[in-house]
């Protein structure tokens, strides 16, 4: 999938500010090899090429050389906050081992033989940085790349008028659809002699039939129908029987399945709903296989009569295999509902006569938004932080409407990413790390951010924690997260949406979709995710060692970042000491019962000595690279990223 959009006015803005840092600068000036020199050639450097970012992210669509240049820009920016995390932790070592030597972390630089090591090191590395900035910086000019004034990349200061969580939302030009829907699932049905009934809804993607099926589910009229058993799955484009049974069961159940056949869950699912009457919701099914779908419905056979499936699906051809009753045609909004869509999130809580110049852009972008709520949402989501008629002028008449082999909703969810200020680029893009469907808990995704290190206090006062959740109720308002339609605690992300996250985090994030699927890329990836069974071994990870730049290894399972699952000392041992960048790493070795994260950059270095003697297990917590080596050399309970009194064990490997 090639590169999108990039996020490298984010990248520019954390570098900028930690070439500022005061601590850095002093440290740095103490060392010898004049890198301090060498640091403000990259800042000068740095604000040559950020300059022309803008017209290199528009013309990257269409021109596959400024495509490269940007591909080898983002690693570089890896590569260059990488090594200013090494002065951070270089410096944090120095200043604690000088107070137990009693000399002046100054003093500590010049007479320290790690120290001179160190310098040679540094040299060496920020030297190839600033080769390859200079190499950039030259080929910005054979491209033809200029400085276009005002830009997307200096939209930090950007805010949304409101950044609540919604906590309902409204539904628009579909009170008959849901009439009619209820109509099917609360009648009997007498075409069949089945115990229950498939109700297939079919409709565009972004139509809204995921929020049809959910009213439906939550209706007061379905509540009083009193099923015994209520059960809501995303099940994609992988026809998985034994990953969707499972799903079922741990709906229906709400704890986490430990069994590991397909006969095991069925035969549990026959169990909970023999002479049941049940309500089964299967959002956004693909699968055409009348085999598998035979296979996957037996244990339902069992309920009682009047049960009823609900399918949602894009493909007339996939509710004739499933389907039981003729399939509800989910029409497109109309042009009056479309626009009540867009006002709603343009101008909630305002008047949208405010803007009156909205009236003169409403049949563009009625017409832009083709019917679909998932575009009229988004859309009015990123014109809400515009209160001119020219800045609504330039997204309405932007040139990404007119890209080939593009549907009106693609241009609208890739304007609302370009649009993006430049502090959520870079973490809607980590989202790409989850797989699709994927649940995630609010608080879940703001830690990862602070770990990652995705979070700056540079310009304000407020804690990280809080800074992320402005930044998470920044995304839910302009309709990039959506609440679950399973858990209200939790998100997700449309398929469409996740598909955007996927293209533009390009090689950077990988999700291991199966055990024994292999990596095809290794140098640029940043981000590791996989699917966790109950123990891990290193032949999962082949390949990994050639990520160098890694920063992420992280197992997920249906229910959310999993701490049930455990890994062989061989990956401890062989795989895990090679990745010196990690910042967060969720796992446990496989004779040690407690979770553990590990968020540090440079964390193998710190705090093994060059060897893992140990496995390094904070029990339970999260910490961040600049806390790690501090925490781990004093031995005190400390307070981080929220969760108090966060204690750390070295955990001998026998």
């Amino acid at each position: 999938m090639a590169v999108g959009e990039l996020l490298l006015s984010a990248f520019f803005q954390v570098l900028f500010d930690r070439l500022a840092s005061r601590d850095l600068l002093n440290f740095v000036r103490q060392l010898q090899g004049g890198l301090d020199s060498e640091l403000k050639k990259w800042e000068n450097t740095l604000i040559m090429i950020q300059a022309v970012l803008c017209d290199a992210e528009e013309k990257q669509l269409t021109n596959k050389a400024v495509k490269i240049w940007l591909d080898d820009l983002r690693d570089l920016a890896y590569d260059a906050e990488d090594i200013l995390d090494e002065f951070a932790t270089e410096a944090l070592k120095h200043e604690s081992m000088a107070e137990n030597s009693n000399l002046s972390p100054a003093c500590f630089s010049y007479f320290n033989p790690s120290s001179l090591k160190f310098n040679i090191d540094m040299d060496s590395k920020i030297k190839s940085i600033t080769t390859r900035l200079d190499e950039i910086c030259a080929k910005r000019i054979v491209l033809g790349l200029q400085l276009i004034p005002g830009g997307t990349s200096n939209a930090w200061d950007r805010r949304l008028q409101s950044s609540r969580v919604p906590t309902e939302r409204a539904v628009y030009g579909r009170d008959e659809d849901k009439a009619r829907m209820l109509e099917m699932v609360l009648s009997d049905d007498p075409t069949t002699d089945a115990n229950f009934s498939v109700i297939p809804i079919v409709g565009m993607a972004g139509a809204g039939k995921t929020m049809l099926a959910r009213e439906v589910y939550n209706d007061r009229a379905v509540q009083n129908f009193k099923f015994d058993v209520k059960a809501w799955v995303s099940v994609s484009d992988d026809f998985d029987v034994l990953r969707i049974s499972r799903a079922l069961l741990e709906s229906i159940t709400s704890t986490n399945c430990d069994f590991k056949t397909l006969n095991e869950v069925q035969v549990k699912l026959r169990i909970i709903v023999d002479g049941k009457k049940f309500l089964l919701v299967l959002d956004d099914v693909w699968n055409e296989n009348y085999n598998l779908w035979e296979i996957l419905k037996a244990p339902f056979m069992a309920g009682a009569r009047n049960s009823k499936i609900i399918v949602t699906t894009c493909h007339s051809n996939v509710a004739s295999t499933m389907g039981s009753v003729e399939h509800y045609n989910l029409k497109l909004l109309s042009d009056e509902y479309c626009w009540s869509v867009f006002v709603k999130h343009a101008f909630e809580r305002r008047d949208a006569g405010a803007h009156q110049f909205s009236e003169l852009f409403r049949k563009k972008i009625v017409a832009k938004c083709g019917g679909l709520p998932l575009a009229a949402s988004p859309l009015g989501g990123l014109l809400r932080t515009r209160h001119t008629e020219d800045a609504w002028e330039e997204i309405v008449s932007s040139k990404m409407w007119d890209l080939p082999q593009q549907t009106d909703i693609l241009a609208v969810l890739r304007l609302s990413y370009h649009y993006l200020p430049s502090h959520l680029k870079r973490c809607f893009t980590y989202c790409a790390i989850f797989p699709k469907d994927y649940e995630f808990e609010k608080n879940e995704l703001v830690f990862l951010w602070m770990a990652e290190g995705m979070i700056q206090q540079s310009r304000t006062d407020k804690l990280l924690e809080d800074l992320g959740n402005e930044f998470f109720c920044d995304l839910l308002s302009r309709s990039l997260f959506q609440q679950s339609s399973r858990d209200v605690r939790k998100f997700v992300m449309h398929d469409l949406v996740h598909d955007l996250a996927q293209l533009v985090s390009g090689d950077t994030s990988f999700w291991l979709e199966e055990a024994n699927k292999q990596l095809r890329t290794f140098e640029r990836i940043r981000h590791f995710s996989y699917p966790c069974a109950w123990y891990e071994g290193k032949n999962k990870f082949h390949g990994l060692n050639k990520a160098p730049g890694l920063r992420t290894f992280l197992p997920l399972n249906a229910r959310g970042l999993s701490t049930r699952n455990y890994i062989t000392n061989m990956v401890l041992l062989d795989l895990l000491p090679k990745l010196k960048k990690l910042r967060v790493l969720l796992t446990q070795p496989c004779h040690h019962p407690h979770p553990g994260w590990i968020t540090s950059a440079e964390w193998y270095e710190q705090n093994t000595d060059n060897e893992l003697s140990h496995a390094i297990i904070p029990i339970p917590g999260w910490i961040t690279s600049a806390e790690w080596y501090e925490q781990n050399t004093d031995n005190e309970p400390s307070t981080n990223m929220g969760r108090p009194e966060t204690y750390t064990e070295r955990i001998p490997i026998p």
